[in-house]
Parts: C-alpha cells; structure tokens; sequence
C-alpha cells in the first residue's frame, strides 16, 4: 500500500518466445499494473520494454532474422526530454536482443513518445506522455564485460554468435572492450 518514487524492471533472454509462454507472465503483470497506481516512473528495460510495450499499449514485439548484439550509436529525437537532460546529441549503448519494437507502433500510439533512436538498432528509448512509465531497448547499465560474457556464454552453449558490434579493438576478442555508454548510463539513470 506504499508508494515509491520509481521502480526498475530489468530484461531476461527470452526474446524468442511469447510473453504467455514465460513461467511468471501473469505475477509480471500484476505488479506492472500495481505499479501505476504505487510507482511515480517505472522504467522497463530490454525485453521488459517489449513485455510493458505488449501489456500496456498492445505493440507486438517483432522477432529480430538476427540477434542485435554490440554497442550502437543512438541519436536523441527529443532533446527537451529531462530523461536525457545534459546529454550529448549522439550517444553509445549496448544491445542484446532478439526482438524489437518497431519505430512505427510506437509513433502510431498516442500516449507514447520517442525520445530517442539509432539507424541500426531502431528505437532506444521511449516513454508515456506523463513519464510513469519509460522504456529502455538497450542496456546503458551494463559494465564493460558483459556482452563479452554473453558472447562467451552463447559459444559454451554451442550457438555460434557473432561478435559484439563496436565492442572489441579490431573485432578481436583478446582486447579490452571499448566503454562507450557510461556517461550516458549514468547520465539516464540519475536524470
């Protein structure tokens, strides 16, 4: 019966089935309609963005013919958007994922906003008319080695991934990744 200033629901890798498939599909929904009435912002990230995207405006998630995997320049669209007060006009962040949203569900729903997008990796980040709720597609919270750690991952399991783009020093794994994505990192998450 509390209320609370914001609330953080993080992805999973389950881009390649349907929300009703997931084990826990209906305690997820339960608590994103709880949070409207409980939670000042939610901010939803990666696949939960695609879940929240579903659940609240009915926007399919789009399965991806390849996952995206690396680091990509983003461009912000509206720059007067407090969430990303104080940023430069391109940024960098990661991505991994198997769906997507696509850029014309989202400008086709009246109470959804772009605030920003890449070429490559298409929408990044939107949110609600009244910013309860903002929806992030990539991970600007990730530390350097985590989509080494994936990549890594997805070749014990046999899957044969392809390198992370704009990640490692000459797409070679033996160098350090390049960190692109902190500033803007925490520049949104203490906006």
């Amino acid at each position: 019966h509390q209320k609370y200033d914001g609330l953080i629901i993080t992805g999973a890798p389950l881009g390649l089935i349907t929300f009703e498939e997931v084990s826990y599909w209906n305690e997820l929904k339960q608590i994103m309609d709880w949070s409207q009435q409980h939670v000042t912002s939610t901010v939803f990230v990666c696949w939960a963005a695609l879940a929240a995207a579903w659940h609240f405006h009915g926007i399919e998630k789009q399965r991806r013919s390849e996952k995206l995997f690396g680091v990509f320049e983003h461009r912000i669209i509206d720059p007067t958007n407090p969430i990303l007060r104080g940023g430069d006009d391109y940024f960098w962040a990661p991505h991994s994922r198997n769906g997507e949203i696509r850029r014309k569900d989202i400008l086709a729903t009246d109470d959804l906003h772009l605030i920003a997008d890449s070429e490559e990796a298409g929408p990044y980040l939107f949110m609600s008319s009244n910013g309860s709720q903002i929806y992030i597609m990539g991970h600007a919270e990730y530390d350097p080695h985590c989509l080494k750690n994936e990549y890594l991952r997805d070749c014990d399991a046999g899957l044969k991934p392809q390198l992370p783009k704009n990640y490692f020093p000459d797409n070679d794994i033996s160098n350090q990744p390049i960190v692109r994505w902190r500033s803007h990192g925490n520049l949104v998450f203490a906006n």
